[in-house]
């Protein structure tokens, strides 16, 4: 299974917006969130695979509601995948492809993803050696997902140094999700 990863598309932002703005109506009547577009795709100018990362950041204590109000509105709730504080789901359509989670807010999930997004947004160097990498990888035709990830997480170990909100033993622990062999 071979990785796509593509330039920078302008309308990732706009298609953001629409997915919030659905997210936020189903939100509506039930706990406050915080919609985040995360991911490469929230980066102006950075290769990305072309899947929107939406984390919707609540309250741990809020987090079934949150779940119960995506279900809702036909997304399907996948549990955890194995990351505590954060719910994945399925979307009930491809428009746009999508990866949307439930997060408790303050968990180091959220923070690990909002660090990467906020830093490659202020730091064009590190943007730029992080897209080198993903786009080397992604020429590859037989990489796998998990390797993918794997070998990014230099590069990435980088990005997080460059935020002040996350401890050495927090980025080590981010190293060692992402890079099981770590």
């Amino acid at each position: 299974m071979s990785i796509e990863v593509v330039a920078y598309d302008p309308s990732w932002q706009d298609r953001f917006e629409k997915v919030a703005a659905a997210l936020s109506g189903a939100l509506a009547d039930g706990p406050s969130a915080s919609i985040e577009h995360v991911g490469s795709t929230s980066v102006p100018g950075l290769a990305a695979k072309p899947i929107l990362d939406i984390d919707v950041i609540v309250a741990p204590e809020d987090v079934p509601a949150a779940v119960a109000a995506l279900v809702r509105i036909g997304y399907v709730h996948r549990g955890d995948l194995g990351v505590a504080g954060r719910e994945a789901f399925f979307a009930p359509d491809d428009d746009p492809r999508r990866h949307v989670y439930v997060c408790a807010a303050g968990t180091l999930n959220v923070r690990n993803h909002l660090a990467v997004r906020d830093v490659l947004r202020r730091r064009e160097d590190l943007r730029d050696e992080y897209a080198a990498v993903k786009l080397a990888l992604a020429a590859d035709p037989d990489m796998d997902i998990d390797t993918y990830i794997a070998r990014k997480s230099d590069v990435l170990q980088k990005v997080l140094a460059a935020a002040a909100d996350l401890t050495d033993a927090e980025r080590r622990q981010i190293l060692s999700l992402n890079d099981p062999s770590r």
